[in-house]
């Protein structure tokens, strides 16, 4: 039979979402490619340091066991060859078990998550996630500059949404944009019994549900040992929380934890919760939680 990555839970993310390649990186913004490549030569059998998203995908890969290979994390880069062999020495020496890689040389990446089957797509490269999520693949741009994940829970993957504009649609965030809080806390209410439109990130809570069930199906030698743990983060508060909440009951998907914030911070919520990423539309959100945890931006598609 031919092989397929149809069954499993696959993410693609960039070398510099994986890996710390930042000092290469501005080599490569005030210098020019050639020199950049002479620096990924000379350091080919250096391993690059841990980047953002190295946490979520160490653990999302430890999920597969010998018998059974639940998860596929490609990277997709628009870096060279060459330089891909330095990204595939140190997920090899960081033990990370990596067996597919696309590099296209300065080509924008993103049109392979159509084969790749994607359920994500971090990246550090802000137009192609931009991109991404237009062709309708969950997709963040990383900020490299967040802080590493906590190493409290190894058998845990801990993962934190939005709600508007991530999980579910923009079409509450927009009445809430363009007519403030009485109006978005009167157009929820008035809607509180009909499921919010899918966000883009809905395929990959969807696809991570899959994963948990089947993890816990399994016992003996074949099991992972491994749980996920998801929170929703989000600036809504009663009575508005009720439509979020019944959103996610019609998709026969729970969250483990919620966080109904009323516009309060999220920073310090985050840094109790200890995610291996958070997920968030709004910049300022985004900046804010990147002081406390890896996170990343949910780009506008909208005009």
């Amino acid at each position: 039979m031919p092989i397929t990555l149809a069954d499993k839970l696959v993410v693609a993310i960039s070398s510099r979402a994986l890996f710390d390649f930042e000092e290469e990186n501005r080599l490569f913004e005030r210098s020019d490619a050639a020199t950049y490549l002479q620096l990924q030569r000379e350091r080919l059998e250096i391993p690059a340091q841990r980047g953002i998203a190295f946490s979520l995908v160490q653990k999302l890969l430890a999920f597969n066991t010998p018998d059974a290979q639940r998860v596929e994390v490609v990277i997709l880069s628009r870096n060279d060859p060459v330089s891909g062999l330095r990204a595939f020495h140190s997920a090899e020496s960081a033990g990370i078990a990596l067996q597919r890689g696309v590099f296209t040389q300065g080509r924008p990446p993103f049109g392979y998550l159509r084969p790749l089957g994607a359920h994500l797509f971090l990246s550090a490269n802000a137009d192609d996630v931009t991109e991404a999520l237009r062709l309708g693949y969950p997709a963040a741009h990383v900020f490299t500059e967040s802080v590493q994940a906590s190493r409290a829970h190894p058998n845990e993957v801990r993962i934190a949404f939005d709600g508007d504009a991530v999980l579910f649609s923009d079409e509450a965030e927009r009445v809430f944009q363009a007519e403030g809080l009485e109006a978005f806390q009167r157009h929820e209410t008035d809607r509180h019994g009909q499921p919010l439109p899918d966000g883009p990130f809905k395929p990959l809570l969807a696809a991570l549900h899959r994963l948990q069930q089947m993890a816990a199906e399994v016992s003996g030698a074949d099991a992972s040992g491994m749980r996920i743990r998801t929170a929703l983060v989000t600036a809504r508060s009663a009575p508005a929380h009720k439509r979020a909440i019944q959103t996610l009951m019609s998709w026969n998907i729970a969250v483990d934890e919620a966080m109904f914030l009323g516009g309060l911070s999220k920073g310090a919520f985050l840094r109790e919760f200890e995610p291996d990423f958070f997920f968030d539309d709004q910049t300022g959100h985004v900046r804010n939680a990147s002081l406390h945890v890896p996170s990343g931006h949910v780009r506008s598609t909208g005009p």
